[in-house]
Order: structure tokens, then C-alpha cells, then sequence
């Protein structure tokens, strides 16, 4: 790992060991399957039907591995850099007896074999530790099976350009669409100084098309997938794109 990358593995150890006292809370989420939204399961409709074996990728606390299960999917094997999140996530979907089991690793190098899964799931504010974007691109192509899929749910390029005004929508000044990175904001997380990166719409499409996969859908969408601390900024009240979905699929033969 280069040592931005390290030191961001670190910033996340940090922000999980800070957060042990919330665990019984995300347990309980968890278990409700909520953290799976209303337009993922939609688009995800059929090949969960499918009973797939999902990976997923950068998959932090593990609550919508959890979802998936209780959506369909077989099994979800959950990949992720930091130790501690592997730990947590594992005994949570013990304590709930959701079939998932968590490997560590990096992306690019997840330590599965190609073609590993039916469902390659990942999003939620994955793409912005990704300091390469074709890279990215290449390994979620890899792990697909020819005709599987990969589906991703992430915040848009666009939000963190939005200031949380209450009275309207106004563009921070400290920031830029084609910017190339930023530092963590210290009241958001993980904090602790980690490094995220910045990819247009239009470059992560790019880069999902030239790693040999077939868009199906892509979708935008005014709601975030998260906020903090309940946060009803006029930047999310439905006129502008906070969040997005893209279903591709890797063509057989």
C-alpha cells in the first residue's frame, strides 16, 4: 500500500475503535435490513432473486451484508483493509446467524480468485478512497463471473460541493468537481486526517466500460444515503443529485 492509503487503513482503525460503544446499535440495525434501500432493492430486484454469492468490497461494518442475506443473496463474503471493521463485521453476522464471512485485503487485490462472485456489491462511500479509478474499475471486473454483475450505490460526484445551509443550496468555495482529492473534514468520518479522492460521473462510468462491463442502468438520485446527524440541508431537499446507482454486468464468452 502507498502511504496515503496507509495512513487512511489507519484513520479508519481509529474511527472503529472509537465507535465500539455503537456496536449493539448496528447489531440492531442490522438486523432490520435497513441499511438495504428502497431503490437498491429495486434495481437489485432480479439477481438477488438469483440467490447470488455476493463479495463485497471495501465492506466496512458489515450491516449491508447483513441486508443482502435477508434480501436473497446465498452468501456475502465481505472484504476490507481495516482488521478491526473485519472483526466487528464478522461478529455481528455471527450474533445474527447471517451467512457472511470477511477476508482482509485491498482494492485492487482482493484475495479471491477471479470470477468469484455472482454479485460484486459495493458503493456507500467506497469510491472515494479509491486513489485509481481504472484500477477500481478492473478488480470489480475481475471478481465478477462472465454474466454476473456489478452493482454499486454511492454518494454522487456532485455532494460534497453542496454547503449544509438550511435556507438554500449554495457550492463550497473549498471545493471543486474536477477537483483531485481532499482531507476528511474532522467533524465527519473517519476523520483523523484521511485523504478521500475525488471522480466525476462521467470518469467512474468510463472507467466501468473500459474494464469490459455493460451498463444496464444508472440512476441518480436527490436523497443521500446518509446524513449527519439528521442534517435537512436545502442541498438534499430534491433539487440536486446526492447520491446514485449503476447496475453493469460482465458479458459471458
Amino acid at each position: 500500500m502507498d502511504e496515503t492509503t496507509l495512513a487512511n487503513r489507519a484513520a479508519w482503525d481509529r474511527a472503529y475503535e472509537g465507535r465500539q460503544w455503537a456496536d449493539e446499535q448496528m447489531r440492531a440495525e442490522a438486523a432490520t435490513g435497513s441499511t438495504l434501500l428502497p431503490s437498491e432493492r429495486e434495481l437489485l430486484r432480479d439477481v438477488l432473486a438469483g440467490r447470488p454469492l455476493v463479495v463485497h468490497p471495501q465492506s466496512g461494518n458489515g450491516q449491508d451484508d447483513i441486508a443482502l442475506v435477508r434480501a436473497g443473496a446465498r452468501e456475502v463474503i465481505g472484504v476490507d483493509y481495516s482488521e478491526i471493521a473485519v472483526r466487528d463485521a464478522q461478529r455481528r453476522a455471527d450474533a445474527l446467524g447471517a451467512a457472511c464471512r470477511y477476508v482482509t485485503g485491498t482494492v485492487p487485490g482482493v484475495p479471491l480468485p477471479d470470477g468469484s462472485a455472482d454479485l460484486v456489491y459495493t458503493g456507500k462511500g467506497a469510491l472515494i478512497w479509491m486513489p485509481d479509478i481504472d484500477a477500481w474499475a478492473a478488480e470489480m471486473a475481475r471478481l465478477a463471473r462472465p454474466g454476473g454483475h456489478l452493482f454499486l450505490h454511492d454518494g454522487h460526484p456532485a455532494t460534497d460541493l453542496w454547503t449544509w445551509d438550511l435556507d438554500e443550496p449554495r457550492i463550497r468555495p473549498d471545493r471543486s468537481y474536477f477537483g483531485r482529492s481532499f482531507v476528511c473534514a474532522e467533524d465527519s468520518f473517519p476523520a483523523n486526517g484521511a485523504v478521500m479522492w475525488q471522480w466525476t460521473l462521467g470518469r467512474i462510468v468510463t472507467a466501468v466500460v473500459r474494464a469490459g462491463l455493460r451498463i444496464r442502468c444508472l440512476e441518480e438520485y436527490a436523497e443521500p444515503f446518509w446524513r449527519m446527524d439528521d442534517i435537512d440541508a436545502a442541498a438534499f431537499r430534491g433539487r440536486l443529485p446526492n447520491a446514485f446507482a449503476l447496475l453493469a454486468e460482465r458479458p459471458e464468452g
